[in-house]
């Protein structure tokens, strides 16, 4: 799978893990999924960047139950068969 395959499974909507290297240089496998709407906080600052442009996806972590960043720069490995 190349990278771009890569991304395109990260933004399809569906459930997938992955593997990346964060920005303090440790390795983060994360379960997640792009396009989750449901927990945003109404109250919440607005980012004053767009993650995209910096080589970001905004994902729903299934585990932590939060909106994580994936660097799209270091992915290591994307997998995207269903999670039951």
């Amino acid at each position: 799978m190349n990278k771009k395959q890569a991304i395109q499974i990260i933004k399809s909507g569906l459930f997938f893990s992955a593997e990346f290297i964060k920005k303090d240089g440790s390795l983060r496998k994360i379960n997640a999924r792009s396009g989750v709407k449901k927990h945003l906080r109404p109250n919440a600052n607005p980012r004053t960047y767009n993650p995209g442009e910096l080589g970001y996806a905004n994902v729903w972590d299934r585990q932590i139950k939060d909106y994580r960043l994936v660097n799209l720069q270091t992915l290591i490995k994307v997998n995207n068969k269903l999670i039951k």
